[in-house]
């Protein structure tokens, strides 16, 4: 796909909960087409100390509204000065940026989309996809306590939401991997994405359960082009980087599963 280079205006920010923030962004022009699992990199002008772009994943695209939404984890300083945005200010992507996870191949399909944190992003944009192909999305998100889960009331108009927290607050209490849907349903795909250790843990599940696995890895990435090197993955085909080889990957091309790595 043709990469683009726009500054975009917020059109709206707003916390979704103490710690991350929704960000919609609009322009003058249609925006270019975005798949679900691409993602784009943002210059942050207004934090003098941060020198490299950050990559986001695409939350959301409305072609109707005109606006892609971008969900960010307020936790460094050039996060937390994306957070201090105001409507009306300009935010410079490079984007489209990535690969995508594998659309629908069959009306009925049952796919599972695990998410945990801040990680459950780009998964609101697959399953409305999903949605619109005929598939069946299933959602299992997690987090540490209720007050941390994310857009539950988006993701219920693509999919039953199945959430699990740590601390039993909402939900099934402890990680995704412990969630009943696991064991009393059957899915033929899961996509996954979130801290490394979560979507490993599903990995294996997938493996063991001879089910088709793909995960959106969240490797840092400078440059999004393949040029840095610094988001390196190791994969069966050797080192790959995440985000001009991913950032979405079968699992299976991963060294993650017990058949790999001991």
């Amino acid at each position: 796909m043709k990469k683009y280079i726009l500054d975009l205006k917020v059109a709206s920010i707003e916390y979704v909960n103490p710690k991350n923030v929704l960000i919609r962004l609009t322009d003058d022009k249609p925006l270019p087409e975005m798949l679900p699992g691409q993602f784009v990199e943002v210059r942050v002008d207004s934090s003098p100390s941060t020198f490299l772009r950050r990559p986001i994943s695409v939350h959301f695209f409305d072609r109707e509204r005109n606006e892609l939404w971008l969900l960010v984890a307020a936790i460094g300083e050039g996060t937390r000065a994306l957070a201090r945005l105001h409507v009306g200010d300009i935010l410079n992507c490079v984007l489209p940026l990535g690969n995508t996870f594998t659309p629908a191949s069959n009306p009925g399909e049952r796919i599972l989309l695990v998410g945990g944190g801040v990680g459950v992003a780009p998964l609101l944009y697959f399953g409305k996809q999903l949605k619109e192909a005929g598939a069946e999305p299933v959602f299992l998100l997690g987090a540490r306590t209720a007050s941390d889960l994310l857009q539950l009331s988006a993701f219920e108009l693509y999919g039953r939401v199945c959430v699990t927290t740590e601390d039993g607050s909402a939900g099934e209490k402890g990680f995704v991997t412990n969630h009943s849907v696991l064991v009393s349903e059957h899915f033929d795909r899961i996509s996954t994405c979130g801290p490394k250790p979560m979507m490993m843990a599903i990995a294996k599940f997938a493996h063991q359960a001879s089910i088709p696995c793909e995960a959106s890895l969240e490797n840092m990435m400078a440059c999004g082009v393949g040029a840095c090197l610094c988001c390196v993955e190791k994969t069966v085909e050797g080192n790959l980087c995440v985000c001009k080889d991913g950032p979405v990957f079968d699992t299976n091309r991963l060294l993650w599963n017990d058949n790999k790595v001991k």
